[in-house]
């Protein structure tokens, strides 16, 4: 079994062990066990500590189910007396958010009984998990009653306790292993059995910021930031609502209504292209319509068109077969090209057998119905193309 540093002083950034042993762990990677340590391992939804052994880089650090601790090293590292030094920056940050967790979760539970089931601290956010659903104003509640317990600046200890003691303690949640168990108190708000790394104020949380919140599960899922995170991400939202009123040319007050408006403008232009469009396929089939062969008792037009997609052929294939007794294969040009088969209602042939054998000549991809089918990738040239459809058409 490791001995866990961290366990009675989350602040040891350097300490000296003894490296006892190197190992292969399953998945190749090698791995230094320690006889004490300060990094902290995934474990209770807290991520894992990184830094150095030595010369070596520590990647990862793993909890095993008898109390050792693995170090993944990457790096020359040997048996023997070794000094650990912690990426003290990381280890820092997730001490901020899991302090911040447990006040955020205590002023849930203290406010609205909203019980935390789980928690996940993440690299960028965290999110908590209550027991049920949460008004929006609840959640500004907690949110501020928390922020309150950091501002106070109360102190954070650590102690330790057996189950029988534990037992006459008001606890916020069952502690989930048996045994000795380690407490997080915040003084006057929150006792947790937690083997987390954590501030020994909460003014050092710097500030709890709710960054959104979803219905999950019958409850609600919180998100959250704390500390440096929640300063970075004021910067991130500072600067895109920066980027976003120099582009509308609005004050930070008018943004969702400028939103709004240019939402509307642009579905109004969409739906006038969308006309337009409609427009000049008509212009465009009647053109093609006056160039169209006669071939097995059908009028076809047969047309390599630049610059447009499946989308802009299909509509001028279908205004062209409005016409009774007329047809229409139409590719894109340059290739790779879109295709398009059509024929009118009083027609007999298979729009869907023609395009499958300009795939299997040209390769790509197609399907759809006797009336209309189209298809995409073609390769070689249109010329090519077309004269395999006439050809098919012919016979």
């Amino acid at each position: 079994m490791t001995e866990r540093l961290y366990y009675t002083d989350a602040y040891v950034k350097e300490f000296d062990a003894e490296l006892l042993q190197l190992v292969a762990l399953e998945d190749g990677r090698r791995a230094a066990i320690l006889d004490r340590t300060a990094f902290y391992p995934t474990s209770g939804g807290q991520p894992f500590d990184t830094g150095t052994l030595g010369g070596a880089r520590v990647s990862d650090a793993i909890d095993s189910d008898d109390g050792t601790v693995f170090h993944v090293v990457e790096g020359n590292v040997e048996v023997g007396p070794v000094r650990g030094r912690i990426d003290w920056e990381r280890r820092f940050e997730h001490m901020q958010q899991h302090t911040g967790q447990h006040v955020l979760s205590a002023a849930f539970d203290r406010l609205l009984t909203a019980r935390t089931v789980s928690f996940h601290l993440g690299s960028v956010t965290s999110t908590i998990d209550l027991a049920r659903e949460t008004l929006p104003s609840e959640i500004h509640r907690a949110e501020l009653e928390a922020n309150r317990v950091v501002w106070e600046d109360r102190p954070v200890s650590i102690r330790f306790v057996d189950p029988d003691e534990a037992a006459q303690l008001p606890l916020r949640k069952e502690p989930v292993r048996e045994g000795r168990l380690r407490l997080v108190d915040v003084q006057d708000f929150d006792l947790s059995a937690c083997g987390g790394t954590h501030v020994s104020r909460t003014g050092a949380i710097g500030a709890i910021v709710v960054s959104g919140w979803e219905r999950f599960r019958g409850g609600t899922r919180v998100e959250f930031v704390c500390g440096n995170r929640a300063l970075r991400s004021h910067q991130s939202l500072r600067d895109a609502v920066a980027a976003s009123i120099k582009l509308l040319s609005v004050a930070p007050s008018e943004l969702p209504s400028a939103i709004e408006r240019v939402q509307t403008d642009a579905r109004d232009l969409k739906q006038q292209v969308k006309d337009l469009h409609a427009r000049l396929a008509s212009f465009e089939a009647d053109t093609l319509a006056t160039r169209a062969e006669h071939l097995a008792q059908a009028r076809v037009v047969l047309a390599a068109l630049e610059g447009l997609d499946g989308g802009g052929l299909k509509a001028i294939a279908a205004a062209i077969v409005e016409r009774p007794g007329h047809a229409a294969v139409l590719v894109s040009a340059p290739p790779p090209s879109a295709a398009v088969v059509a024929r009118a209602a009083d027609l007999t042939l298979n729009s869907a057998a023609i395009l499958k054998a300009l795939v299997a000549a040209h390769g790509g991809r197609g399907g759809g119905r006797a009336q209309l089918a189209q298809g995409g990738g073609l390769s070689g040239t249109t010329e090519d193309m077309l004269a395999l459809a006439r050809s098919l058409l012919s016979s």
